[in-house]
């Protein structure tokens, strides 16, 4: 079932889903078993699964010659959402990412998911690989998210790369695509970042899924700005309890999103990471039940390969 079905058959009821990560190379399908199962109880509609794409490492020879090696520390995600539809019977979502990706490989992928009966992809540009200091597409790849959405929005009107192809078929993808309250981090301003956010809409998507925040306000702003530029699809919360002293100068640093300062100092003055995480629960809780209250359709938890705290806050307010 598609994402906007699920939201239209809950009548304002709203939702809860979640996002995990691939297991690190080597692992198996058990770990993220593991992970789902505590929170089942909790009737998620739908699982995303992140993909992540091949990294670079530099590794020295004996003659200080560097050897470039092209690695990939997460693969699995169509196994995994294939795995997760199967047992659970719940829909799993994969990521589908511009870098990496030629737009040959993109339709090769779109037509695996077409062929395990997945009904909705999320697609993102993705972010530039370590040795690179600003993204840089693949040859003969999609250059945006926006022009990932219409090559997918393409295969949905039966419109293939072989303009030769006879009797295609049609698929029938539900699109999701990227939000930032706070804006994108390469984006000038939030107002630009909104008008592109609104050409991907154009372009065939179908919902917005936000980058995590930790100031409700700034998501209920964000939300008034969208259906201002007069963006109507579904748009759902991204929410990330958070769980060490580390995560103050990381999640800045990485997500470019701003932590608001009674937070800080409450994770500042705790003594451990225990008791971080407990302030990280009891934050996120209080966020999930006044977007709840809001009438949000969806919230959407980030739960990076751990489910105990999105366990407790779901407990909470589902």
């Amino acid at each position: 079932m598609k994402v906007t079905q699920h939201i239209e058959k809950a009548n304002g009821k709203p939702l809860f889903s979640f996002e995990i990560l691939p297991p690190l190379k080597g692992q198996n399908i058990q770990c993220i078993f593991d992970n789902i199962e505590p929170l089942m109880e909790f009737k998620p509609p739908f699982i995303d699964v992140t993909y992540h794409r091949e990294e670079y490492e530099y590794k020295e020879l004996p003659n200080g010659l560097l050897e470039k090696k092209v690695v990939k520390k997460r693969p699995g995600t169509v196994g995994i959402c294939s795995a997760i539809q199967n047992k659970y019977q719940v829909d799993a979502i994969p990521h589908i990412l511009c870098g990496g990706f030629t737009k040959e490989d993109t339709e090769n992928f779109l037509i695996d998911m077409d062929f395990l009966g997945i009904d909705n992809v999320v697609a993102l540009r993705g972010d530039a690989v370590k040795s690179e200091i600003y993204f840089k597409p693949e040859k003969e790849g999609n250059t945006y998210a926006s022009e990932l959405v219409t090559q997918i929005s393409n295969l949905n009107n039966g419109i293939y790369l072989d303009s030769d192809l006879q009797n295609t078929n049609k698929t029938d993808f539900c699109i999701g695509v990227a939000g930032y309250p706070e804006k994108h981090m390469e984006a000038p301003s939030l107002d630009s970042d909104i008008y592109f956010l609104k050409q991907k809409i154009k372009n065939g998507a179908d919902y917005i899924i936000t980058q995590m925040f930790f100031d409700n306000q700034k998501f209920f702003d964000f939300v008034d700005k969208c259906r201002a530029a007069g963006i109507t699809v579904p748009i759902i919360p991204g929410l990330k309890p958070i769980s060490t002293k580390k995560q103050l100068n990381l999640i800045p640093h990485r997500f470019k999103v701003d932590l608001p300062d009674d937070l800080i100092m409450e994770v500042v003055k705790a003594k451990d990471n225990e008791a971080v995480s407990q302030i990280g629960i009891e934050w996120c809780t209080a966020q999930s039940k006044e977007l709840a209250k809001a009438g949000i359709p969806v919230l959407h938890y980030y739960s990076m390969g751990k489910s105990d705290n999105i366990r407790q806050i779901a407990s909470e307010v589902f």
